[in-house]
């Protein structure tokens, strides 16, 4: 599985504000850290098992992280990044991941620190035809218990093949193997804390 990371942290990049609501309303943040039952109220969820599972493993009471957006399909647009894998379709999602802890949604050099180890415990996996791509950008809040300032994850997985059910066989794989790291650096984190 190829594994990265980069940071997103200048002025025009893509940031978090939270709690999030689409301009219509219509979407709007769910804490699931709150309430995990409320996983079935996602649309994303619904139709994708695979990332129920993925959001079940991050917002359970263990983790040290929570999510706060996500979404998932199929596409056949290929990036440069993607020529590697040698196919014409991907299966990807992403989920925007915060840890619980406001000190350490505060510091950057915790976020970078984190996806280093979650890039090398990711580098060990078996080659699968799938990527994982994890962002550091900022965060806004005006939540409580939480840094007003700070950063976040934005976690991009992706499986590789010709076919649909192939590419998204192989995102499940990918995605499981994301959730085993973050289970691995969350339990770490619980000993520093």
């Amino acid at each position: 599985m190829q594994a990265g990371f980069s940071i997103e942290c200048g002025v025009g990049d893509e940031c978090l504000e939270m709690p999030w609501a689409s301009e219509d309303g219509a979407l709007r943040y769910v804490d699931l850290r709150q309430d995990l039952a409320r996983i079935a109220d996602l649309e994303e969820a619904q139709r994708f098992p695979e990332l129920a599972d993925f959001l079940r493993a991050i917002n359970s009471p263990r983790s040290g992280f929570q999510s706060a957006k996500c979404d998932a399909g199929f596409t056949r647009e290929m990036t440069v990044e993607d020529e590697v894998f040698g196919t014409n379709g991907k299966f990807g999602s992403y989920v925007d991941v915060l840890f619980t802890s406001p000190v350490l949604q505060s510091s950057f050099e915790r976020h970078e620190a984190i996806a280093r180890k979650l890039i090398e415990l990711l580098r060990r996996t078996p080659e699968t035809p799938a990527a994982m791509e994890l962002l550091v950008r900022r965060c806004y809040s005006s939540m409580e218990n939480a840094a007003p300032e700070g950063f976040y994850f934005t976690c991009y997985v992706f499986g590789y093949s010709d076919t649909e059910v192939e590419a998204r066989q192989h995102w499940g794989i990918a995605l499981e193997l994301v959730a085993n790291a973050l289970a691995q650096v969350s339990a770490a984190i619980g000993k520093e804390t």
